[in-house]
């Protein structure tokens, strides 16, 4: 089962890759792939191929990766498999942030990207300050929802004070989109991206350890309620990187986890950790690649479509385990 899933995915992504590099207007087909890199094919070729789907496909696998990996983060950290990262308020104060820049109409550089990392790290900052006093994981899903909420009025009344053509913007963003990624939004935010995650692997063993419950990790000599927050905060910063970027792509986190578990049900956390990522990468890949190519000229918000994924791909998971529960 395990290389077989393996083989699946390294298939899958390779697949993914030549399509998205390949299909849209005008279609560069796989065999002038060749030419683009020696720059003998038209310059047209060159610039879609290069310059425009290149670095989209690279920020969709970072991002997807990232996502996979922060949604494995919380559920484990937490004990429930319904934890998000937009239960932590990081999404929220992203939109909120960016909102209120559009809404003023103050010059930011950077922008919407730094507005966006700074209102990421103030929802989850908010967040961590306010559950250092919670007792339990599900006060901590209860503080994040809270906290998520009062950043989301924030956005709403900031939307209400914009004209209709800048709220369209807004929204876009705020579903989820790769509209207009370069490689300078590559590079600003992939080396976040790479710090963050070897963060994650340093927290493995700790979760590892609140898995099994709080006592039970006191008893163990570790800390709970210290290092929920350190894997929280591990979280926040993993989000964050990615909202700034691309908006809060929503459910990646959440489905990545389930289907890692689901590919791998007696395997660590290490071995969850690997497949959560693979898995949103995929997820985010794929959707973009249907975002921008389903109803062409118009584009969808990825967002959306991960959502619709995550519903699907729900779906069929429920259905498997009521039938592995029969048999």
């Amino acid at each position: 089962m395990s290389r077989v899933a393996v083989a699946g995915v390294v298939l899958g992504a390779v697949v993914l890759a030549v399509l998205a590099l390949s299909l849209g207007q005008p279609v560069v087909t796989p065999d002038h792939f060749p030419a683009v890199l020696a720059g003998d094919a038209p310059v047209l070729d060159r610039l879609v191929v290069l310059e425009l789907r290149a670095p989209r496909l690279v920020l969709a696998l970072f991002a997807g990766a990232v996502l996979g990996a922060a949604g494995l983060l919380l559920q484990e950290s937490l004990r429930n498999p319904l934890a998000v990262p937009e239960l932590l308020g990081v999404s929220s104060g992203a939109a909120a942030a960016v909102a209120l820049v559009v809404v003023t109409g103050v010059s930011v550089p950077g922008a919407p990207l730094v507005p966006a990392l700074l209102g990421a790290a103030a929802g989850g900052g908010l967040t961590l300050l306010a559950v250092r006093r919670a007792v339990g994981p599900a006060a901590v899903l209860l503080i994040g929802a809270a906290i998520g909420s009062a950043l989301q009025a924030v956005l709403l009344a900031g939307m209400s004070l914009t004209e209709s053509r800048e709220q369209g913007v807004l929204v876009r963003y705020l579903l989820g989109s790769l509209t207009g990624t370069t490689w300078t939004t590559v590079l600003t935010s992939v080396p976040g991206m790479l710090l963050a995650l070897p963060l994650t692997v340093l927290a493995l063993p700790a979760l590892g350890v609140l898995r099994l419950g709080d006592d039970t990790a006191t008893a163990l000599g570790l800390p709970a309620g210290a290092a929920r927050v350190a894997v929280l905060a591990i979280g926040c910063l993993l989000v964050a990187t990615v909202v700034g970027a691309c908006g809060p792509v929503a459910w990646v986190g959440f489905l990545a986890p389930q289907l890692a578990r689901a590919l791998r049900p007696s395997g660590s956390a290490l071995a969850w950790l690997g497949w959560s990522v693979a898995t949103g990468a995929l997820l985010v890949t794929a959707a973009d690649l249907l975002a921008r190519t389903v109803l062409y000229p118009v584009e969808l918000p990825v967002g959306g479509l991960t959502a619709l994924l995550a519903v699907l791909c729900g779906g069929v998971l429920v259905l498997h385990r009521r039938r592995a529960a029969r048999t």
